[in-house]
């Protein structure tokens, strides 16, 4: 992996698995990574799986989320991913 680019969007929401799904660009191909709703209230500080609760800690905190879903493309050279609670568990 060369290239991993994290556009400025907003994600989307998934209200059946409660998450919010990014899109992400390595080396120039279309990818996607997923922050569950349960990762984001035990970490981030969000008050519930509602979406208007994930965003806002979504967004306050997208730099640190980015940081590890980097890590995990680079470790797994996976194309999508799901990022869960363990994976912030040693974030900085």
């Amino acid at each position: 992996m060369n290239q991993i680019v994290f556009p400025d969007m907003e994600p989307s929401y998934c209200p059946a698995r409660p998450r919010l799904q990014c899109l992400v660009q390595i080396d120039g191909n279309h990818a996607t990574y997923e922050v569950t709703a349960e990762a984001l209230e035990e970490h981030f500080g969000a008050r519930s799986y509602l979406c208007e609760d994930l965003m806002p800690a979504f967004l306050h905190h997208r730099k640190t989320i980015e940081g590890v879903a980097r890590g995990v493309f680079e470790m797994t050279g996976a194309r999508n991913i799901v990022l869960h609670s363990g994976h912030f568990r040693f974030a900085a």
